[in-house]
Order: structure tokens, then C-alpha cells, then sequence
């Protein structure tokens, strides 16, 4: 059982193209479909019940001199766990995806950095992984918080015993003024 489960996540990471064979006007089409034992793997590295179906495809190619740029889309049937319920909730994925690789360009070695308005911009590596961007893709692309259908939330208070549960009227600032003011008009 190991070792196929070792076989499956190998199935998902196996998908590097060099940049070095993105040189010139040399595109490259890609294709992902991984078969059950690697969606199983997936759904298993993403905490999800189960992944139905995924398909990323796209295209790699140069952008400018050095530059490679990664055009795609990420399709997929996945089933995560209610938030509240823990049930089952499908969910179809369907999401354009899109990374600039630029030579050259460095991530800030500062505690601190703002963030680019550009996110799509990456350093160039040696290889792109394509799995990783797909699980990156897929990971970003996931419902926050799904919700089973009839799904309500639950309000759960403690309170020490005999004390008063604290209501959102009595803590909003100008609650107490209300309350005085009702007060002053009896």
C-alpha cells in the first residue's frame, strides 16, 4: 500500500519542463490528467474527501528575451467536508490560471516587503514545475468555507455559572448610552 501510494503522489510530480527548451518562439502545450490514484493523493495532500475529476491545461511559452509566461486552465470536480456539518460538498472548479516567470527578478530578503501589484510574477527557475503550480492553483481556487445545503451555523457561548450572556447589542459602543437614554425618558 505504501509503495502505491508512493507511485500515485509520483504521478502528480512529475510534470517539470525545463526553460531552457523555451528559448526563442518555442511554445509548449501541456495537458495534466491524473488518474485516481493521483487524485486520491491530491485530495488527500489537500485535506479533501475526494477528487472527482482535474484537468489543467495550457501553454508555456517565451515572453520577451528571457521571460517565460504560463497561460492555462484549471478544471475540477471536488468534494470537500462541511463546515459545519462535516457532510459532503461538491464543488466544480473552473478558474483561469496565469504566471509571469521573469529572469533576473528576486524575492526581497527584508522582514518586511510589500507585496507586488503584479502577483503573477515569479522568478524564473531552471524548471517549471507544472505540478506545483496546479496544486497551488487548485489549493487558491478551493471554497473557503463550504456549506452543506440546510447547513446552519452554530453559536456557542460559555459563560461561568449564574453570569449573564454577553449580547452584541451590550457591547456595541453606543449601547449604554441607548440604555441610559431610555432611562431618562421613563
Amino acid at each position: 500500500l505504501l509503495k502505491e501510494s508512493a507511485m500515485a503522489a509520483e504521478e502528480i510530480r512529475s510534470n517539470r519542463i525545463r526553460t531552457a527548451e523555451l528559448t526563442g518562439n518555442r511554445k509548449r502545450s501541456f495537458k495534466i490528467r491524473p488518474g485516481k490514484p493521483g487524485l486520491a493523493a491530491l485530495a488527500e495532500e489537500l485535506g479533501l474527501q475526494a477528487i472527482k475529476d482535474l484537468t489543467f491545461k495550457g501553454e508555456l511559452a517565451p515572453a520577451g528575451r528571457e521571460d517565460v509566461s504560463l497561460i492555462a486552465q484549471l478544471e475540477a470536480d471536488v468534494v470537500q467536508s462541511c463546515v459545519v456539518t462535516l457532510a459532503p460538498v461538491p464543488a466544480k472548479i473552473k478558474v483561469p490560471v496565469e504566471r509571469h516567470y521573469v529572469a533576473g527578478m528576486e524575492y526581497p530578503d527584508a522582514e518586511e516587503a510589500e507585496m507586488p501589484e503584479d502577483d503573477t510574477r515569479e522568478p524564473l527557475p531552471d524548471a517549471i514545475d507544472l505540478d506545483a503550480v496546479l496544486i497551488e492553483a487548485l489549493a487558491l481556487a478551493l471554497p473557503d468555507y463550504p456549506r452543506a445545503a440546510g447547513a446552519e451555523t452554530v453559536v456557542l457561548q460559555a459563560v461561568p455559572p449564574g453570569a449573564e450572556p454577553i449580547e452584541e447589542e451590550k457591547v456595541k459602543p453606543f449601547a449604554a448610552l441607548a440604555a441610559l437614554k431610555a432611562k431618562l425618558e421613563k
